[in-house]
């Protein structure tokens, strides 16, 4: 597997080892030992599978206390992913940084503890699946708002019509989330 570091320190694009005939492909999305050679040496506890339709926008989520560090991918369809650095400490704090997964790429993206994240899907019945280092905890998260100007993330889609939940449609003010130290 390929290891892409990415302009903020933190999150990681990894590109896996596709092995294709004309029966389809295999690859491995997870093998701890290879991660952890890596440097990511993570004790998952919890899986996630959503599926939406093109221009549903998710996020921008985070949870703190009990963070969460994901290993996101998509096997079906296209999604722009995003991750913000909420570290206080962090000289890159309030930044982003976008990636594209789809599953012709076979891309994943590590979103480290101590950002936000979230994603647009770029196709229809897009499924998105994440490998997370803590189980949700509804009291613990928070939403970044997604079109927050301080933020300033640079969807695809802006201007479309765009699905977004009311939950994630109320999101926070960068200067207003309970950031990480």
């Amino acid at each position: 597997m390929k290891i892409i570091e990415t302009d903020i320190p933190g999150p990681l694009v990894i590109e896996p080892q596709v092995f294709g005939d004309s029966r389809g492909f295999f690859q491995e999305s997870w093998n701890k030992q290879a991660f952890r050679k890596a440097g990511l040496d993570c004790n998952w506890v919890q899986d996630n599978h959503s599926r939406s339709q093109k221009g549903v926008l998710r996020g921008v989520h985070f949870q703190n206390p009990t963070p969460q560090g994901k290993l996101v991918r998509v096997t079906r369809g296209a999604v722009f992913d995003v991750a913000v650095d909420l570290r206080k400490s962090s000289e890159n704090f309030g930044q982003w940084i976008g990636v594209e997964l789809t599953a012709e790429n076979h891309r994943m993206f590590w979103v480290p503890e101590g950002f936000a994240h979230g994603f647009l899907t770029l196709a229809d019945d897009t499924d998105f699946l994440y490998k997370c280092t803590a189980p949700y905890a509804p009291q613990s998260e928070h939403t970044l708002a997604w079109d927050d100007p301080d933020v300033g993330i640079e969807w695809p889609m802006t201007g479309l019509d765009l699905t977004i939940s009311d939950k994630d449609k109320d999101g926070l003010a960068l200067a207003n989330v309970p950031s990480f130290s």
